[in-house]
């Protein structure tokens, strides 16, 4: 199973190496940097001091609280220097190599490189494709978006898997993956919807997400925020 061309563009533009990962003293770096987010953590939707919610434990019960603390994620396995770790979904950025499998809470928006939990040669060949055609990854990204369909992704006729993009508090319900971070904290689609007032979704958004950040290439159609000009947009 190869790497397509947008996504090796992806992996280029967002400085990350499929094969190492992100080393500590980069990560660090970039965990410093705010245009590449800063910390993962989403600020929820009432902001209010913990002794505000001490005192008025109610606000914990609003169903935005709710359902927020359902899809905030606590952890993460995350390639550093070669190897799989398991780190605090917090100390993720942009850039990072994760694993995702079936129960997950995705920890950052991020894209699908390839399927399983084993690493590919990116330059490939598809050879095994029969074999690999039934593999796929199901995320349900409602609590998010609203869109009522799981976002999927599957082996395609070229061998490469294709690049579903996939939100902060998502969850996983089938297969598992290989993916690249994109955004954190600030910079991801639940927070910019937070921001917005627009979360908790009211019916699916997924159209009008498309039309704010339309694909460029065609391997990308099915994402919805295109891949690179995203990165290059938060340069």
């Amino acid at each position: 199973m190869p790497l397509s061309a947008v996504q090796k563009d992806a992996l280029s533009s967002y400085g990350a190496n499929y094969a190492k990962g992100l080393t500590a003293a980069e990560a660090t770096e970039r965990r410093r940097d705010i245009k590449h987010g800063g910390l993962n953590t989403v600020k929820k939707p009432l902001n209010c001091p913990s002794w505000v919610c001490c005192l008025l434990p109610c606000i914990r019960h609003i169903p935005s609280m709710k359902l927020f603390k359902q899809i905030e994620p606590e952890d993460a396995e995350v390639l550093r220097d070669g190897r799989w770790v398991r780190y605090d979904a917090p100390s993720l950025v942009r850039g990072d190599i994760i694993r995702l499998e079936e129960g997950d809470v995705v920890p950052a928006d991020c894209t699908v490189l390839s399927l399983g939990l084993e690493s590919i040669d990116i330059d490939g060949d598809v050879s095994d494709l029969a074999a690999d055609s039934s593999i796929e990854l199901v995320v349900d990204v409602k609590d998010v978006t609203g869109e009522s369909k799981p976002r999927s992704s599957k082996i395609r006729s070229d061998g490469t898997a294709s690049p579903t993009q996939l939100f902060y508090g998502s969850h996983v319900n089938q297969g598992s993956c290989i993916a690249l971070v994109t955004a954190v904290g600030s910079n991801t689609m639940l927070s910019s919807l937070i921001q917005d007032s627009r979360w908790p979704p009211k019916g699916g958004i997924s159209v009008q997400l498309q039309s704010e950040h339309p694909a460029n290439h065609e391997e990308d159609e099915e994402v919805g925020v295109a891949l690179i000009e995203r990165a290059s947009a938060d340069e």
